[in-house]
């Protein structure tokens, strides 16, 4: 699933479309809040079994790995977030 043309979310169709919302509305906000700093050319997250999320930051060259599991979705998707 594509959000916008360099943010891109793995794995996340199986949520419930409550959950999917939010997770859409914290995603674009650290996106947005990201790209107030610096141009990025790609944000990838990535949810793996029950609540764990891994990202990769890609921006002017450089790739940015993180990881975080949490057994609340949105506590572990702000901590990924937050380690970019």
């Amino acid at each position: 699933m594509e959000l916008g043309g360099n943010i891109a979310l793995i794995n996340f169709d199986a949520l419930e479309p409550s959950k999917l919302i939010v997770v859409k509305k914290i995603v674009g906000n650290y996106a947005k809040k990201i790209a107030e700093k610096k141009n990025f050319d790609k944000l990838q997250l990535t949810l793996k079994g029950e609540y764990a999320i891994t990202t990769v930051f890609m921006a002017n060259g450089d790739r940015i790995e993180t990881e975080a599991t949490n057994k609340n979705l949105f506590f572990a998707l702000t901590e990924a977030l937050n380690k970019i």
